[in-house]
């Protein structure tokens, strides 16, 4: 993993080492603790920031014959480390095996690679870097210029409120809005948590306009603080007409712990959905919709360990047929707002790309976009894939680039592994006579994918 990693043509390497690898990074959709960025927090060791909360890693740390005592239980922090390098070597082809060399030569100057043989000699090190590092400084490190965090509707934000009145903080943090629990009617805890939303609201709940309007509070607080993007995770893509009367009885129902048919559920999931979709429309925000993803599909260790914890996967029946009268239900309710689609299937990258072209319009370049490879295709070839396929069917000089969808501060390193796989493909292009290999355009071209499209479809006030 030298200096060209990845970087397979000159055309590859003058674009990388002359553009992209300068340019600061935009994280517009992650996991990170708003409140360790608040406190400044520091790291123990690094088996706390490199492992802590992965569930990446824990996959292939199981997948690897490892116990889970160490993957998410009570071993001791160093006997952690040891045990994912001693499947690091196992790796080859798995993105992780490239994401974790990056973040250990970027984060802490290790080279060499990471085996149960030098693990105990890297820990060392890592540590002793480690004491000179803080949430905010590794930010800094990897040229972070702004990012948004995902928080649920009734968060308080407070921790969003001290970054912001922070006089030292020089990195624009800015919350997400997730309203997952307040869609996903057919999920347990859903009742419980519209209690607590009328709560925070102060507002009877009794209907599902109520639901809309108490989110309608939350979207205008959530302004307040400097929101900018709305994010919306759906197992699956769902449509039916957005009826009131039928996604009020649906509610009704869920409300009185009775499981309403599919029909209802995503009537009520589309009415509720579709009505946000028209609040951020006005006040200028992007939606971002992920689906396809196959929930807690291991139910003894989702009792376990609970979500978030590596037992997801991908969704062959996404529901990706839906995504057009989704939209049009949006259109024809007077709210599509700028819109960024992901399945987490990636057969259904070509039908994304064309769903979206029938919804472009209103003078905003790449007004709705296909996302970038999500989750399980944030490897080499799921990018090569989806860059490719919206390249084909779309308008690529508009597409809005990377994320790092992690809740850890060493992830950035994704930027740069997605940075390299677009120089590497562009240069392909470019040398097999496809594209002009014009250094002015082409430099233009990749900026404004790594960075200067994020910058303007979002709005962030950074230069």
């Amino acid at each position: 993993m030298d200096e060209n990693f990845l970087l397979s043509t000159p055309t590859a390497e003058k674009l990388y080492h002359g553009t992209a690898k300068k340019l600061p990074i935009i994280d517009y959709h992650c996991h990170i603790s708003p409140q360790e960025i608040a406190q400044d927090r520091k790291f123990e060791n690094i088996s706390q920031i490199w492992l802590g909360g992965d569930h990446y890693k824990w996959r292939v740390m199981r997948a690897g014959g490892i116990t889970e005592d160490k993957v998410t239980g009570d071993a001791p922090d160093r006997e952690k480390f040891r045990a994912f390098a001693s499947v690091m070597p196992k790796l080859m082809g798995n993105p992780i095996y490239h994401w974790s060399h990056l973040e250990l030569l970027r984060g802490f100057g290790v080279e060499e690679p990471l085996s149960l043989e030098n693990a105990d000699e890297i820990y060392d090190k890592c540590n002793e870097v480690l004491k000179g590092y803080s949430a905010r400084s590794l930010m800094r490190k990897f040229h972070v210029r702004a990012l948004c965090t995902t928080d649920d509707p009734i968060d308080s934000l407070e921790w969003h409120e001290k970054i912001k009145e922070d006089p030292t903080m020089d990195i624009q943090v800015l919350p997400a809005f997730r309203p997952d629990k307040a869609v996903n009617i057919d999920k347990p805890g859903f009742a419980e948590y519209i209690g607590e939303l009328s709560k925070v609201t102060g507002r009877k709940i009794a209907t599902a306009e109520d639901v809309v309007e108490a989110l309608y509070g939350r979207i205008d607080y959530f302004g307040a603080h400097g929101c900018l993007c709305a994010d919306h995770g759906l197992d699956y893509c769902m449509f039916e007409n957005p009826d009131k009367m039928d996604a009020g009885r649906a509610f009704s129902m869920a409300m009185e712990g009775m499981l309403p048919d599919k029909k209802l559920v995503d009537t009520y999931k589309t009415f509720v959905v579709a009505a946000c979709a028209k609040k951020y429309a006005q006040k200028n925000w992007v939606m971002q919709i992920h689906f396809g993803c196959i929930r807690n599909a291991n139910q003894v260790q989702f009792a376990s360990l609970g979500p978030d914890t590596g037992y997801d996967a991908i969704n062959s029946q996404s529901g990706v047929e839906h995504v057009a009268p989704l939209l049009n239900a949006f259109n024809e309710n007077g709210g599509l707002p700028k819109t960024i689609l992901y399945s987490l299937n990636p057969t259904d990258n070509t039908a994304l790309a064309t769903i979206m072209a029938c919804f472009q319009g209103g003078g905003v370049p790449g007004k709705i976009q296909q996302g970038s490879a999500w989750w399980f295709n944030d490897n080499r070839f799921g990018m090569r894939s989806q860059l490719t396929e919206l390249a084909a069917n779309g308008v690529l000089g508009c597409f809005v680039g990377m994320l790092t969808d992690s809740r850890s501060f060493l992830s950035y390193t994704r930027h740069e592994y997605f940075r390299r796989v677009l120089c590497e493909l562009i240069g392909e292009w470019v040398e097999s006579g496809q594209y002009p290999a014009d250094e002015g355009v082409l430099g233009k071209f990749v900026s404004n994918l790594c960075y200067q499209n994020t910058r303007d479809f979002f709005g962030f006030e950074v230069l």
